[in-house]
């Protein structure tokens, strides 16, 4: 509370993930901090079994290692599986195959590729995990799941990055659809995530600076892991077809504002016990994020806190022969016609 600046937004978990009692839930990227938690938070709420989909053995490893000593009796007592599968989203027979072996019938999906200059540097990878991975991933739940929830981010509004293009592009893959049950989420920066400013900051602070900012007025929108994972749920909950939903999240935060806030949270004192330095916009990178089109309509959610956000009208030919282009460019690994059809993609959804 001290860093968000508002009061978090809380949600009953048990009388909003009460649809999950039962279900088969799937969760890809499930080793990362997003994923990770939507697990833990899930396992109260009585699943018959959840999958932990992942590419990297460490952290799936990981979660289940810790799950299994944290909720041994109650696992034991509800009799709720945990089935770990080391399979990439982009690898779509391997997708096949987990559908056919563990029928999932909610799947919450959290794996994607977020770190803007990266991505920035390397659209192909981009595309082939963020579009391509959640292409696969919606052909094996059409017609077989009652709810997808894929995550976005605050990045898909007027998207100036590759990520956030690509994140843009499969939320309105997911509004066009037609599948009752697919939902996306669109999240701001994630408190505490890996590999998100936070965390990073704070280990700036251990080795006693410099705190590196990129800009004095730079802002954003900020959530706790908790708040993410009740937007998911809430989300799951609310699906009714090709919404997306946001949280309320007040005003954005100066990144500035945050760095000296961590500092007094450590006991030491902004400018003198440690020094802040600006490096500059990064590729990519927006001063301001915005959580909404202005083109978009909006309107509150039954659940206090959530926003459900709907799309302008598509050309019904959308996304046309773009992406099919855009798939042979990720097939070439040739990075500069996938930036091109990616953003064309993008034109061919605005008036």
């Amino acid at each position: 509370e001290d860093l968000l600046e508002r009061d978090p937004v809380t949600l009953d978990r048990e009388m909003v993930g009460a649809y999950l009692r039962g279900e088969v839930v799937l969760v890809t990227g499930a080793g990362g901090s997003i994923g990770s938690e939507i697990v833990r938070q899930i396992l109260p709420l009585r699943p018959q079994s959840v999958i932990l989909l992942g590419r990297g053995e460490n952290s799936i490893h990981e979660i289940l290692t810790e799950l299994r000593q944290t909720w041994s009796s109650e696992l034991e007592e509800w009799e709720l599986d945990l089935i770990p599968v080391i399979c990439d989203i982009r690898d779509k027979k391997g997708l096949d195959k987990v559908f056919e072996v563990h029928r999932p019938t909610v799947v919450f999906h959290a794996a994607a590729h977020k770190h803007v200059p990266l991505m920035e540097a390397q659209p192909v990878e981009a595309c082939r995990n963020n579009i391509v991975g959640t292409l696969n991933l919606m052909d094996c739940c059409r017609g077989k799941v009652k709810r997808l929830v894929a995550l976005s981010t605050d990045k898909a509004v007027d998207p100036s990055s590759v990520m956030g293009a690509t994140k843009r592009v499969t939320e309105l893959l997911i509004h066009t659809s037609g599948e009752p049950g697919f939902t996306a989420v669109r999240f701001g920066n994630v408190l505490g995530s890996r590999g998100s400013v936070v965390p990073t900051l704070q280990k700036q602070i251990e080795r006693g600076g410099p705190l590196t900012i990129t800009s004095p007025d730079m802002r954003r929108y900020f959530m706790t892991i908790p708040e993410a994972v009740s937007l998911v749920l809430g989300a799951g909950a609310s699906a009714q077809g090709g919404e997306i939903y946001v949280l309320e999240m007040g005003q954005p935060i100066k990144i500035v504002d945050l760095a000296e806030n961590l500092i007094r949270l450590s006991g030491l004192v902004p400018h003198e016990d440690i020094e802040l330095v600006f490096c500059g916009v990064r590729p990519g990178e927006k001063l301001n994020e915005e959580l909404v089109y202005s083109q978009e309509s909006s309107e509150p959610c039954r659940l206090k806190g959530i926003v459900r956000v709907t799309p302008k009208e598509l050309s019904p030919d959308w996304p046309g022969e773009n992406l099919d282009k855009l798939r042979l460019a990720v097939e070439d690994a040739d990075d500069e016609a996938c930036r091109r059809f990616l953003f064309a993609l993008l034109d061919s959804g605005r008036d």
